[in-house]
């Protein structure tokens, strides 16, 4: 049952905040129907500087959920058509004009925006097109044969490619996003080689020390020191990234005691990022106003992945809801600024903050739909009312510098760091007539 149905008080509220994030995205939005009509110049799901093209992916697995939660469906065409568009020509979310912004996390941000689709029945593509889930198979494909034991005895890298700045960083956001993935596809498929490796995953992140016993998950390690060093920054995206996948675990193992303590450790870890009040804060930044623009976005996606927790591991309800419930009251006050803007400090129990952007939008859109999951049928698997084609063999044959037009055998003589310079001026010469539009 769609909230529009059940709660259009609710509703409208819900419909103002999309509002507002769809005020920030504009020129995107803008272009993309724009490009639909055929203007030349134009990228469908693409942001306008500054933001980066992962958010743009994590923006739209946001509209997904919007669709889910109101079953408004004015922007489905223009949603699908940006997320189809950045699919790349090997349809695993690689294309070739995003190569020095595309890490591991930044794929996969798009393989779960795709990933949501499967799991709440957006609308399926056209038959000629890549199917929803066949997408987020081919991010799993594509990111497996990454698993680097070449150091710190496994773990993916932050990045794909040797060009890229943080190649050398394993963080735990880009391991999360794959653990986060790989349980999903277990439960959506019942394939218990995604969950095979969702545990590897896992096990990995606590052997480094990426998550310690209170299950505070930090940054990330440096696989230049053999990941013996470690960033413990906290973000509520890496919180929040295992607490989804947990709890598809949890589901998949048939409620399995192991899970269970896991997931009830998560949740006790997440306090952190609730210091008063139940009032979710990205206590990294936020004191100091500090926040970037991929941090004022983090905060969504902590709300959005706690509602389908309380879903697909219903003894989490309680002990999640008083915080989502929390936590939306107290962005409703930071949505009064200019046209109604949202700010990024949610407790501060007080009116608009100045800050605002797509990832304070985001954030906002987020938790009050989070705090709708009474009102919507739950997420559904394969075998339970999922109407999206699956692939197992999708993104495969391929790799991955094909797969965004770079070849080896350019760099094949030359030592890493030459590797790495030679390679860049390739691409920089390949993306140069819209590399001003990317970065």
């Amino acid at each position: 049952m769609h909230l529009l149905k059940h709660n259009p008080r609710c509703s409208r509220t819900a419909l103002a905040v999309f509002a507002l994030l769809a005020g920030q995205m504009a020129q995107a939005a803008i272009d993309l129907d724009l490009t639909s009509q055929g203007r030349p110049g134009d990228v469908p799901g693409n942001l306008p500087d500054p933001y980066y093209w992962w958010e743009a992916g994590a923006m739209f697995g946001s509209l997904v959920e919007y669709w889910y939660y109101t079953g408004d469906s004015q922007w489905n065409e223009i949603i699908t058509q940006a997320i189809l568009h950045q699919t790349g020509p090997s349809f695993n979310f690689m294309p070739p004009n995003q190569s020095r912004t595309l890490g591991n996390d930044d794929q996969a941000f798009w393989g779960l925006a795709a990933m949501t689709a499967a799991e709440v029945r957006f609308p399926n593509p056209p038959e000629d097109q890549p199917q929803w889930l066949a997408l987020a198979q081919a991010v799993f494909n594509t990111q497996a044969p990454r698993w680097d034991n070449r150091t710190c005895g496994g773990g993916l890298k932050w990045q794909i490619f040797t060009f890229n700045n943080g190649y050398n960083y394993k963080n735990t956001i880009s391991n999360g996003c794959f653990f986060n993935l790989a349980s999903r596809l277990a439960v959506y498929t019942g394939n218990a080689t995604y969950a095979e490796w969702a545990e590897k995953t896992w096990d990995w992140v606590v052997r480094i020390g990426l998550t310690n016993e209170a299950y505070h998950f930090f940054d990330g390690t440096d696989d230049n020191y053999n990941c013996t060093s470690l960033n413990h920054i906290q973000w509520t995206y890496n919180a929040g990234i295992f607490l989804l996948g947990a709890a598809n675990m949890y589901h998949f193992s048939n409620r399995s005691d192991v899970w269970k303590t896991r997931l009830e450790g998560i949740i006790k870890g997440l306090d952190v990022f609730f210091p008063v009040g139940n009032i979710m804060s990205e206590v990294a930044c936020e004191s100091t106003g500090k926040c970037n623009v991929d941090q004022r976005s983090f905060k969504a996606y902590l709300s959005r992945w706690m509602a389908a927790t309380v879903q697909i591991a219903p003894f989490t309800y309680d002990l999640l809801m008083p915080k989502m419930r929390a936590s939306a009251e107290a962005a409703a006050l930071q949505c009064s600024g200019p046209d109604n803007a949202c700010g990024l400090r949610w407790n501060k129990n007080e009116s608009y903050d100045g800050s605002t952007g797509v990832g304070e939008q985001m954030s906002a859109l987020d938790i009050f739909q989070a705090h709708l999951v009474d009102y919507v049928e739950k997420r559904v698997t394969a075998s339970s009312g999922g109407i999206s084609q699956g692939d197992p063999n999708a993104g495969t044959g391929v790799s991955d510098e094909d797969s965004v037009g770079i070849h080896e055998k350019l760099i094949s003589t030359a030592d890493r760091a030459g590797a790495g310079i030679l390679t860049g001026l390739v691409v920089a010469a390949a993306i140069s007539a819209v590399y001003f539009m990317v970065i």
